[in-house]
This record gives C-alpha cells, sequence and structure tokens, in this order.
C-alpha cells in the first residue's frame, strides 16, 4: 500500500509538502510554542526526583519525599500542553496555571526540576497569556496600502 500512495518519489515529495503546509498552518492556529514549552517543563519536574544519577562514583539521590508532588505537577504540565494544543481558548487558564505550577515546583520538585523545568515553565505560561488568536481578513479588504 505504501508504494501505491507514494510509488514516484514526486508524489513523495507534493505529500511532504503538503504535510508540512498542515502542520504549519495547524500550528499557526494555536499557541504551539507555549504547549511546547510546557511539556519541556513537566519532563525534568516528573524525572528527577526519581533519577538516581552518578557523577563518577559518587550517587547523587534527588529522590524525596516530594516524589508524589513532581509527579502531580508534572502530569498537570503535560495535561495543560495538550490543553493548549487543542483548546485554544483555555490558553488563558492554562497559561496562568502553568506559571503558579512552575513556581510552586520551586520548593516541591527539586528547584523545579534543577531550574529547567522552573524556567522552561515560566516561559511557556508567559506565551500562553500573551498568545492572541489570528485575525482573518476578508477577501475583498484592502491590506492597508494606499
Amino acid at each position: 500500500m505504501f508504494f501505491e500512495l507514494f510509488g514516484r518519489r514526486r508524489n513523495l515529495r507534493a505529500a511532504a509538502t503538503d504535510a508540512r503546509r498542515g502542520f504549519r498552518t495547524w500550528r499557526n492556529e494555536r499557541p504551539f510554542w507555549a504547549g511546547l514549552f510546557t511539556f519541556a517543563a513537566s519532563l525534568p519536574i516528573i524525572y528527577f526526583p526519581y533519577a538516581h544519577l552518578k557523577f563518577g562514583a559518587i550517587p547523587l539521590a534527588l529522590s524525596t519525599s516530594a516524589g508524589a508532588g513532581s509527579l502531580i505537577i508534572g502530569v498537570l504540565l503535560v495535561a495543560l500542553a495538550i490543553s493548549l494544543w487543542f483548546h485554544r481558548q483555555a490558553r488563558a487558564f492554562a497559561g496562568i496555571t502553568v506559571i503558579l505550577l512552575a513556581l510552586i515546583s520551586f520548593p516541591v520538585a527539586n528547584f523545579g526540576g534543577l531550574l529547567i523545568g522552573l524556567i522552561s515553565g515560566l516561559i511557556g505560561g508567559s506565551l500562553a497569556c500573551a498568545w492572541i488568536p489570528p485575525t482573518t481578513i476578508p477577501a475583498g479588504e484592502d491590506h492597508g496600502g494606499e
């Protein structure tokens, strides 16, 4: 079936171009980068409390009693990132919630995922709050030229 759909190189190139344009259109209609930064913030916040890192012969265990809090904050950040991508009307609520969760992760989740999750969460929440939906211009209207 694959060769029937993309049997020729020209068809594959056209399909790839259409997919790229479709993704670009989808990405521009929602706070994509805010969701990506929010998702990236969740990864270190979830990972570091459960990781056992070794620097040479010295083990570094960041496992604390706040592991459950880190897991809850990380899962909420993942849910908010998905919400930003697929429910763009909730961007202000999601942005403010991401900022608050990122700030709460500082004392709860090992300095906010060693500051990586904290900073990424603050950037993602700020981008979500600042994002404005694109405006559509009617087809027959002048675009400001004289």
